[in-house]
């Protein structure tokens, strides 16, 4: 069974969306971050209003919340057009996909989060749209049916993904622009959240950010959400200034560490150092340890863990680095010799 942690990177929906949309920002003057695919986009943008044609057509791929919808909304406004956005799941049949397709108007942008999740079926029919601008639609069945060819208003299909190898290679070949999108520098995090306080209305400390940028695993919109975190416990136990002391105080009641680190993700190195002495150690065993499902280890708690060099995987099972024991404050012996478990202070 999935579970939600605050340091996430995948949106939540409701009321996250809602703050997320408000503190979105409108051009690319305004964004932050990803400067290789900014530069790209502009040139790219500006050669297309030069030629009164619509963008290219562009895929951006990389782990959730790091501005891929964002950016498909930013595109749009820069080209002055409407913006369709759908999802991967949603389009099950040609029929929901021809609906939104000639609805377009010339230079519209449409965006298909998870992309990868498009049925085949769905998939092949997008082939002509992206290539000629028409579409082949049968109706009726059996020796009654016929084919209608439809013709489109040349369009942007922008798509999103967090998993770009499970993209086909006829679709990926038909995008113009391909782009990972990377994990924010810590100063780039910090410029997010300066900007997100004053669109908030909050005051901060720069340390305070500072203490808050270094929590977000280099995702922006988990520092938007922990920003609205610290502000709420500012709020109610301070004068709503959001000081150094008070953004520590917060993280720790939310028992995330100086790196970005819940105490799920602790519970995994911990039970992998002390039980398993380390490693090589294999991950149903280790799910059978923490009451957790192989999923939700594998898909929520590794991947950060290994970015940052924690564990690592061998064909034997996973093993916990010397930077973990570190972290922890466990020596190799497995007897810890800390006991804030790395939590602010």
């Amino acid at each position: 069974m999935a579970i939600e942690r605050i340091i996430d990177g995948g949106s939540r929906g409701g009321d996250e969306d809602h703050y997320d949309l408000a503190l979105r920002p409108q051009s690319l003057d305004e964004c932050i971050g990803q400067e290789k695919l900014l530069a790209k986009i502009k040139i790219a943008l500006t050669a297309a209003k030069q030629r009164n044609e619509p963008v290219e057509h562009i895929l951006l791929h990389g782990p959730p919340g790091l501005g891929k919808t964002t950016l498909a909304h930013v595109i749009a406004h820069e080209m002055g057009a409407h913006l369709k956005t759908s999802s991967g799941p949603a389009l099950v049949r040609t029929g929901d996909l021809m609906g939104i397709l000639t609805n377009l108007q010339h230079g519209d942008v449409l965006f298909i989060d998870e992309i990868h999740r498009l049925p085949t079926v769905v998939e092949e029919f997008i082939y002509p749209a992206m290539e000629d601008f028409k579409v082949d639609f049968t109706v009726d069945s059996g020796m009654h049916a016929k084919t209608i060819n439809i013709p489109l208003q040349p369009f942007t299909l922008i798509g999103a993904t967090t998993r770009a190898g499970l993209i086909s290679s006829p679709l990926r070949a038909r995008f113009g622009i391909q782009h990972h999108l990377e994990f924010w520098s810590l100063e780039n995090l910090q410029q997010c959240l300066q900007r997100s306080a004053r669109m908030l209305g909050v005051e901060c400390k720069e340390e305070a950010l500072e203490v808050i940028s270094s929590c977000c695993r280099g995702t922006p919109r988990i520092a938007n959400r922990l920003l609205r975190r610290v502000r709420d416990y500012a709020q109610v136990r301070g004068d709503g200034k959001v000081t150094t002391e008070l953004a520590r105080a917060a993280l720790r009641m939310e028992e995330i560490d100086e790196l970005g680190l819940d105490r799920l993700d602790r519970a995994f190195l911990e039970s992998l150092i002390t039980t398993y002495k380390g490693g090589p150690a294999g991950i149903e065993a280790l799910a059978a340890t923490l009451g957790q499902e192989r999923d939700t280890l594998e898909d929520v708690v590794e991947p950060y863990l290994l970015q940052i060099g924690f564990v690592a995987r061998t064909r034997q099972g996973r093993v916990a680095t010397d930077a973990a024991y570190g972290h922890l404050g466990i020596k190799p012996s497995g007897r810890k010799v800390v006991d804030d478990e790395g939590l602010f202070d």
